[in-house]
């Protein structure tokens, strides 16, 4: 697939590209070919933008596939309650059909004003969006399933941000631009990006700390998560797309090298669970040794169950980016290797932003090492355990008070630049 795409040929959607080894350069071609190939060219003059007045508030679209109980929607949950509503006014656009799940009613109340596009044509919904003002235009897809494209294709506000929902570039020149930070995006990989990339001070990612961590409760039993009384954890709660043949090699290494260790999975569908298990013993582990974790009720009996793991081991090309954040409020380190892509780079984003920079890797030989003194030295363990409690309360990641007035400074510079605030 790799290889077609180097050659130009529009075999694969961008997103495919994200948990393989493709560097930023066959990432752009793949996403400007996938565009161009889906997007036609409209009128992109901002002429119909009327300039903001002193004191008028500024109107915010965001839009999303995925405002419902979805990693999206649960930190655009978050965010929404931190925003400024004497200088913003916030939109939500709806991109899919109704859940009618519990993300998805707070959302609908959280917003100023919701708006459901599903069956809505491009035309008309061009129509319906312009016609409410709005200054600034969120895509929160990206190249994600569900996503709305071509109505940024045709200009919907006077400034589009691409930002969120997809790590990677659109391959498009209708955003004004990518939201990151100097770590996800250094700049010297700027220029394997179409959009012009600004820039949040911390990590660019927001978390959720909607859930307090004194509201975890007592710690469940090993028993009950069909977790073995003794031994080291090694988890990793990623989709198991993102688990290559060559990580979960790694993997397997790491538990030979630990007697009576575990590694802790998200349950995938019923195929990959049996791929996985075969694959194990292929590399000589028992497959007893992979334990796989049902979905719960509720995200604060994730959280709270997180806690019996001793390190969460991240998956290399496409990073844990919620599953992550949720890892370090848990308490739970998480062990990245520090890719050369955005999808790759995330999770360093957030460890860097918890001063925790001993859990980033920059090589693979540096990630099993690590792995290996975290599961065989305790007292390794426990310091970076007690480093990452004591942090979690001060460093910036989950000041989200914090980021969204970060989130709105940079907001309003983008209307400034663009003479329109």
């Amino acid at each position: 697939m790799l290889e077609l795409v180097a050659k130009g040929e529009r075999r694969t959607i961008p997103f495919n590209l994200l948990q393989t080894t493709a560097g930023l350069d066959l990432q752009r071609l793949c996403a400007e070919n996938f565009s161009e190939d889906r997007f036609p060219k409209h009128d992109m003059s901002s002429s119909r933008y009327i300039q903001k007045m002193p004191g008028d508030k500024i109107r915010i679209g965001y839009f999303s596939s995925d405002f419902r109980e979805h990693p999206v929607g649960i930190l655009m949950e978050n965010l929404l309650k931190m925003h400024d509503r004497e200088q913003f006014e916030v939109y939500g656009f709806f991109l899919n059909s109704p859940t009618g799940d519990a993300v998805e009613g707070r959302l609908l109340d959280g917003f100023n004003v919701a708006i459901n596009l599903m069956g809505v044509s491009d035309p008309e919904a061009f129509d319906l969006i312009v016609s409410r003002q709005l200054d600034i235009a969120i895509d929160l897809n990206g190249h994600t399933s569900g996503a709305r494209t071509a109505l940024f294709a045709r200009k919907i506000a006077a400034i589009q941000v691409n930002y969120l929902g997809y790590a990677g570039t659109s391959g498009t020149h209708f955003y004004n631009a990518l939201i990151a930070d100097e770590l996800a995006i250094p700049l010297e990989h700027q220029a394997h990006y179409s959009e012009p990339i600004v820039y949040l001070p911390n990590s660019f990612f927001p978390v959720d700390t909607s859930i307090p961590v004194e509201s975890f409760g007592a710690l469940p039993s090993r028993a009950s998560q069909g977790l073995p009384e003794a031994g080291f954890i090694f988890a990793c709660f990623n989709n198991a797309y993102k688990i290559t043949p060559h990580i979960f090699d790694l993997w397997m290494n790491l538990l030979k090298e630990v007697p009576a260790s575990v590694l802790w999975l998200s349950k995938p569908s019923p195929k990959a669970l049996l791929n996985l298990q075969k694959e194990a013993e292929n590399r000589g582990v028992d497959s007893s040794r992979l334990i796989f974790a049902t979905r719960t009720l509720g995200r604060s009996e994730h959280l709270s169950r997180l806690r019996l793991a001793d390190l969460f081991l991240d998956t290399p090309n496409y990073n844990a980016h919620a599953t992550a954040a949720d890892a370090l409020w848990a308490g739970l380190p998480v062990l990245t290797q520090i890719g050369n892509t955005f999808s790759g780079r995330v999770a360093a984003s957030q460890i860097s932003a918890m001063g925790l920079n001993e859990l980033i890797a920059d090589s693979e030989v540096e990630y099993i090492a690590k792995a290996l003194e975290f599961a065989k030295q305790p007292e390794a363990l426990k310091s970076i355990r007690q480093k990452l409690e004591a942090n979690r309360a001060h460093t910036p990641l989950f000041n989200t008070k914090q980021y969204v007035k970060d989130l709105e400074f940079l907001y309003i510079d983008l209307l400034n630049k663009a003479n329109l605030h």
